[in-house]
């Protein structure tokens, strides 16, 4: 009687690519160079926080560059296990989460600039700037680690694409955070720039004595302001790149073309983050905001702004 047994030769292979989670094994040299990338800017950041006494940056750019490492970390090991599960869901969670609080250090600056150059041209007081965006970042950070935490224990394709779909609320809650944010702070830059308040000017004595809050003559943008504002914008725009991809990409769904290309995550989101970051690590806060020599040249420009006609 002849065998019915399929010859070993005659069952097709599926390649590493075919069977992985990811749709593509990462390249290996990519991983490698975004952990050194993201780890050695939070190695910076952490430096200008013990250096300026900065401790609000530890856990806003130095815990992004924490995140985006263990991220990585994940997809270097998936370089050499793709179907390991553990690897695939430190990628996940870690690199939708990472960036979110590095926003909120993008707040912390800007509020401080606003209290540096005059409150008078700010649409919200820097409380409300606090109060509101810093919500909204741990509001997003959370949905998006609720949705992560879901997908992670998945155990169906429909619990996977339930914590899909919540990432997705998390992301486009906080890309309209940071679009309002922006729009804010480009009316604040403008109207500074064009000396056009939206309050009165505050001349109590008190508040003269301040240099948070009596910086409001109008003034020449001083080097250090006009580099720190570039930081920012910088900083946020390629983070609101970053939340365009990831809407789209999970939008598109886990089996998507937009999730399985590896060149678009590489360049839409690992890229657009590094800079991010990296800008504020050249245009460094400390330095420009918070060193002693910028606040005395702040009161510097204040008292040459009362003297001017």
């Amino acid at each position: 009687m002849p065998s019915t047994a399929t010859s070993p030769s005659a069952v097709p292979s599926l390649t590493p690519s075919e069977t992985s989670p990811y749709g593509y094994v990462p390249t290996r040299g990519v991983c490698i160079a975004f952990v050194v990338l993201f780890g050695f800017s939070a190695l910076l950041h952490l430096v200008t926080a013990i250096r300026f006494r900065l401790w609000w940056l530890v856990p806003t750019a130095c815990l992004m560059g924490a995140g985006e490492v263990i991220g990585w970390v994940g997809r270097l090991w998936s370089s050499m296990n793709v179907m390991e599960h553990t690897p695939f869901t430190m990628q996940i969670v870690c690199t939708i989460l990472a960036p979110t609080p590095l926003l909120a250090a993008i707040f912390i600056i800007f509020t401080r600039m606003t209290q540096i150059l005059g409150v008078r041209y700010s649409r919200l007081t820097p409380r409300w700037y606090t109060a509101v965006f810093l919500t909204c970042d741990i509001v997003a950070l959370v949905i998006q680690g609720l949705g992560g935490g879901i997908a992670a224990d998945a155990k169906t394709i429909s619990t996977t694409n339930l914590g899909a779909n919540v990432m997705l609320a998390g992301i486009v809650f906080q890309l309209v955070a940071m679009l309002a944010f922006s729009t804010l702070a480009a009316e604040y830059f403008y109207r500074f720039a064009k000396d056009r308040p939206i309050r009165g000017k505050d001349t109590s004595t008190a508040n003269r004595d301040s240099v948070a809050t009596a910086v409001n003559a109008p003034r020449p943008w001083d080097k250090r302001h006009k580099l720190m504002a570039l930081g920012l914008t910088i900083s946020t725009t390629f983070l609101i790149i970053r939340g365009i991809y990831r809407t789209i990409e999970l939008g598109d769904g886990w089996n998507g073309k937009v999730l399985r290309t590896e060149v678009y995550f590489t360049v839409f989101d690992a890229a657009m983050v590094a800079v991010s970051t990296y800008s504020l690590n050249l245009l460094n806060p400390g330095v420009l905001l918070y060193s002693r020599h910028s606040v005395r040249d702040s009161e510097e420009d204040y008292q040459l702004g009362k003297m001017s006609p």
